[in-house]
C-alpha cells in the first residue's frame, strides 16, 4: 500500500518485531535494539487490537539515532526477502 502511494517498499513491522524477537532470544542486544524491539513490538501489538504493553516498558517514539537504525533494518528485511523470492 505505501508503494502505490510512492513510498518506498520496506519490511513490515511485524517482520521486524519478529525477527528482533529470535535475535534476542539467541544473544544480548543493546539498548538501542532494546528500544526499538520495544516501539515495534507496542505497535505490533496494539495494531493487532490487544491491549498495549504494559507502562513501564512501553516506548512511544523512539529517538533519531533509533529511527535511522529502524529504517535501515527494515529496509535491509525488504532487501532480503526479494533475495529470496
Amino acid at each position: 500500500m505505501r508503494t502505490i502511494k510512492g513510498d518506498e517498499p520496506t519490511g513490515t513491522d511485524a517482520e521486524a518485531c519478529a525477527y528482533l524477537m529470535t535475535v534476542s532470544l539467541t544473544q544480548p542486544i543493546d539498548s538501542d535494539w532494546t528500544q526499538i524491539y520495544l516501539f515495534i513490538a507496542g505497535k505490533t501489538y496494539t495494531r493487532w487490537e490487544k491491549n498495549k504493553l504494559p507502562d513501564d516498558i512501553q516506548v512511544d517514539s523512539p529517538n533519531d539515532y533509533q529511527t535511522g537504525e529502524l529504517k535501515r533494518f527494515k529496509d535491509w528485511l525488504y532487501q532480503k526477502r526479494i533475495q529470496a523470492r
